[in-house]
């Protein structure tokens, strides 16, 4: 006899791989809020505040839809997830010395902040505390590690440990990282889950990969185990093992499709790849990216995203299209004109009947 189910939004990804495998599920929807974190800037980039919940309007999927808005005033709880590999050991000094901003520009009056290190290990460095001097003290712990960096578990544990901070605190993961994944064993599409079921929002610090590049210690090189003669080479060029590397060997800024990148995520495509982790974790949760290479940079993107973060209206609704499986796009206008509204990009809504 099948069973019947009714479960939250984020709990259907789970239970549909289920189905899809035992084909003894039935799966009724009922969707939780969901919340658009929302930043309202001027023509001159200076945020707008004092805004009235009359002046938004939101779509979901174009349709438009009832909604509560707030400008946020409830107190942060931040994980820090730092990559602390043996690439980034010239850039660890750096992040050493922004204890304070961490407690005041980012975490704010009545916030709270937890560090976690990660190269292969997910190390937590200092568990939840208001001390600057705690927060000072796990910094000096940072050190550079393995030649893995295991982005999407450590950004999986930080929504675990946000998982179970008090619902009315507003929860978000601050990476300072590469946007570069090598290792993890957990796979994006449930890391997304868990950030969408906690509510939690992804910013981040991007550290320059042309920088840590250069200023690496090279590690001890590993042998190829494909012979250059075997790798397939476009017409014309010879196999040797200059040019496999060439072909192999490339780096660069990866821009990310994102409707048809997530839709694949979600689905559980085997051979998925994600380019550029970072971007889909802030953008899909509501957060924003800010590079650094220096240490007046990184001082200054971490007060940027402080500012952003306390200068945001949260926009929760309770969607009036759930029947619409899928990706569900978001876009927000206000009624004032010359003004840029940025939001989350959507979310995933699973259904099986």
């Amino acid at each position: 006899m099948p069973r019947k189910l009714v479960l939250p939004a984020a709990a259907l990804i789970a239970a549909a791989l289920i189905a899809q495998e035992t084909g003894d599920l039935t799966i009724r929807t009922r969707v939780e809020e969901v919340t658009a974190p929302t930043t309202v800037l001027d023509k001159d980039g200076v945020y707008v505040t004092g805004l009235k919940p009359m002046e938004f309007r939101l779509y979901d999927n174009d349709k438009p839809q009832e909604i509560k808005v707030d400008e946020i005033q409830a107190p942060v709880s931040l994980v820090v997830a730092i990559q602390a590999d043996y690439k980034v050991e010239k850039v660890l000094p750096k992040i050493r010395k922004i204890g304070s901003l961490l407690q005041t520009m980012v975490a704010g009056d009545n916030g709270e902040v937890a560090i976690l290190a990660f190269d292969h290990r997910l190390q937590k460095l200092q568990d939840f505390t208001n001390d600057p001097n705690k927060i000072n003290e796990a910094l000096q712990k940072l050190k550079p590690g393995s030649s893995q960096s295991v982005l999407t578990d450590a950004v999986n544990e930080a929504a675990r440990m946000l998982e179970k901070r008090p619902k009315e605190r507003r929860r978000v993961v601050l990476l300072i990282a590469e946007s570069l994944d090598k290792g993890s064993e957990g796979r994006a599409r449930e890391t997304l889950t868990r950030l969408e079921f906690a509510n939690v929002i992804v910013y981040a610090l991007n550290m320059s990969r042309l920088y840590t590049e250069l200023t690496a210690k090279s590690p001890p090189p590993r042998p190829d185990p494909i012979p250059p003669e075997a790798r397939h080479v476009p017409a014309g060029m010879p196999s040797t093992p200059s040019t496999a590397a060439q072909l192999t060997g490339a780096r660069g800024s990866y821009g990310v499709q994102f409707g048809p990148l997530l839709v694949e995520i979600f689905r559980g495509v085997k051979a998925v790849f994600v380019p550029n982790p970072i971007e889909v974790y802030t953008q899909y949760t509501g957060g924003k990216e800010e590079p650094f290479v220096s240490q007046a940079d990184l001082e200054r993107a971490t007060q940027n995203i402080g500012r952003e973060l306390h200068n945001q209206y949260l926009i929760t609704y309770i969607p009036n299209n759930k029947q619409e499986g899928g990706l569900h796009s978001i876009r927000v206008e206000v009624s004032r004109s010359g003004l840029e509204v940025r939001t989350r990009r959507g979310y995933w809504m699973a259904t099986v009947q």
